[in-house]
């Protein structure tokens, strides 16, 4: 898989990409990441790469030349005008990190991990001109519901998220289905993990035992000591059942999940 980054900063990247999961699945050739200096896309001495939006208004917005002409260069080609728009390939992703983009979660890390290639639009100031939201990304992502000085935080936490995803990058690949957002059997349909629990809900024919699928999170881990300052391991884990153990945490995972995150659970009852 090949991810390229378009930043206004790209020494910024020497960290994240450097360290764990990302630095060893790039070692092996799992993925390939490319760092773009947008300003490198600029026509003046300055370099700029921004400026005020019309109508008013505090702050700066990033400018839809220097973006374009980054993403044709590493696209190779044009992506076209208003007349004749050319859409990305299939297999390819344009996503420009934006607090007003749609939130990234875990099926979204999975259908990523299913592309040939990323590219990273790394928002900055106010804004990004928002003919690069319409006719230049193919999709507009925010790791949240708050906001950040850039999108540069928000495209390293996709990228490890997509990467320990990719096959050959974990040491071993149920790492990432037996934990948070993906825990249980697997639903193709969804794109994600799903859990089947079974609840006493009314029914059409009156109360009834109904199926229906639950994300949650992970459950809770223990290791050694058994009994640490007086908090102890539960006895089920211990006993080499595995069946209850299976059965404990299902259950201490659904009560994880109504503490913490509440939501996950009310939206899928």
């Amino acid at each position: 898989m090949r991810l390229d980054i378009v930043t206004i900063f790209p020494e910024f990247f020497e960290g994240p990409l450097e360290h764990g999961i990302v630095r060893r699945a790039r070692e092996a050739g799992i993925v390939q990441i490319h760092v773009q200096d947008l300003r490198e896309f600029t026509k003046d001495r300055h370099k700029t790469v921004d400026d005020r939006p019309f109508g008013g208004g505090e702050g700066m917005v990033l400018k839809p030349e220097p973006l374009f002409e980054a993403v044709e260069a590493l696209l190779g080609r044009s992506v076209g005008d208003a007349a004749s728009p050319k859409p990305a390939e299939e297999g390819t992703a344009i996503v420009l990190l934006s607090a007003a983009g749609k939130r990234f979660t875990q099926e979204t890390a999975r259908r990523y991990a299913r592309l040939e290639r990323m590219i990273f639009l790394c928002g900055r100031y106010e804004g990004v001109d928002e003919r690069v939201a319409g006719h230049l990304a193919t999709e507009e992502v925010s790791i949240g519901d708050f906001v950040l000085s850039g999108g540069e935080l928000g495209a390293a936490l996709i990228i490890d998220a997509v990467t320990r995803l990719l096959p050959g990058a974990l040491g071993n690949e149920a790492s990432s289905v037996n934990e948070s957002f993906s825990g249980g059997d697997v639903s193709p349909e969804r794109g994600r993990h799903a859990v089947p629990l079974q609840e006493e809900r009314p029914t059409a024919a009156g109360r009834g035992v109904e199926t229906r699928e639950q994300v949650l999170l992970d459950y809770p881990h223990y290791t050694r000591p058994a009994d640490f300052r007086g908090w102890k391991v539960p006895e089920v884990l211990i006993g080499g059942n595995h069946g209850e153990v299976a059965k404990w945490r299902r259950g201490a995972a659904a009560g994880k999940t109504r503490r913490n995150r509440p939501d996950l659970y009310s939206e899928k009852a």
